[in-house]
């Protein structure tokens, strides 16, 4: 007769005991929107419960999330200007570099920063790179995004996490950051971005989308999975810390397949459409948001992620869900 535990299902403390999947509170990253300006705090339609916020503010929402311990944020900016070439995004006085070096003064140590690394948000055209007849050029590009890491890096950012999906950003920025006695700044890696539908409510949030085409020229063909693996590896060699896949819901298959294959940390992003689409349902009452973001994050943990960038993670430790 085969034995089935079924005696162990029964009692709650016991099916604790013998949980296979365990999700913590360390491992959630919380992204944060900073724009230029004084006194703001502005919802984000497309996302309840997020907002832009300025850097005085920002201050002010990190120190309750710390309080709670969410002790690790991404930070992405807007309202800086808009250029063909986003130079922009690499100026010493970014909304961005400012509140990287708020944050470090008020935290110190107590705050892990980490920096989202991008053109799309600081070029006219909305796309992650510069554009020479029509397409996005990845040399130039590539050259840029090193730039404003370096830029960040600078400012007291303590990982710089490029998205843009250029070929050989990774092991460009590795070097300058090198070069400039950065070696302890870490480098976490949008490795398999796909050319995903998720993303609408953040482009709002970054008010970063493409003005022409779209960015499956750059960003991974979700049908793809071999492809995938060859982009996270080629990150590895040149240089990265972190691995991460993004989206996360739709893509539990590839972290699971990353995480048999590589030693690094795999993060996942549980990206802004996940987020609103959750927050949706349970508007209309439909489902039970505690319930529903608890699977989804043990999810995440049980194909592999160690990290999870999620905009539910103060939900989840101020209601006292974790």
């Amino acid at each position: 007769m085969i034995h089935r535990p079924r005696r162990l299902r029964k009692n709650a403390i016991i099916r604790e005991l013998v949980a296979e999947t365990r999700f913590h509170k360390d491992m959630l990253i919380y992204p944060y929107f900073v724009e230029k300006g004084k006194n703001i705090k502005s919802p984000i339609s497309s996302m309840p419960g997020i907002n832009h916020f300025s850097p005085d503010t920002l201050i002010k929402d990190v120190e309750k999330g710390l309080k709670n311990g969410i002790n690790k944020i991404l930070l992405f900016g807007s309202g800086e200007e808009k250029t063909e070439e986003g130079k922009s995004a690499y100026k010493k006085d970014t909304v961005v570099a400012n509140a990287i070096k708020l944050l470090k003064k008020n935290f110190a140590d107590d705050l892990y920063v980490i920096t989202d690394v991008c053109l799309c948000a600081y070029t006219s055209h909305g796309h992650c790179g510069i554009i020479h007849d029509k397409y996005v050029d990845n040399d130039s590009s590539v050259e840029a995004i090193a730039k404003m890491a370096l830029t960040h890096a600078e400012a007291g950012a303590d990982m710089v996490a490029p998205s843009d999906m250029m070929d050989g950003r990774v092991g460009a920025i590795r070097t300058l950051l090198d070069k400039n006695h950065f070696e302890n700044t870490a480098l976490m890696s949008y490795s398999i971005k796909f050319a995903s539908s998720y993303y609408g409510p953040f482009r709002e949030a970054a008010d970063s989308a493409p003005q022409f085409g779209d960015r499956k020229s750059y960003q991974m063909d979700y049908r793809n999975p071999n492809e995938a693996m060859n982009e996270a590896f080629l990150d590895e060699e040149e240089g990265a810390d972190v691995l991460m896949v993004k989206p996360a819901l739709a893509y539990l298959d590839i972290i699971n397949r990353i995480r048999a294959n590589t030693n690094l940390p795999i993060a996942c992003y549980n990206v802004s459409g996940e987020y609103s689409m959750v927050k949706a349902a349970v508007a209309k009452g439909w489902v039970d948001e505690k319930a529903v973001v608890m699977e989804n994050m043990n999810a995440f943990v049980r194909a592999g992620s160690g990290l999870i960038i999620t905009y539910h993670a103060r939900d989840i430790v101020e209601k006292g869900w974790i």
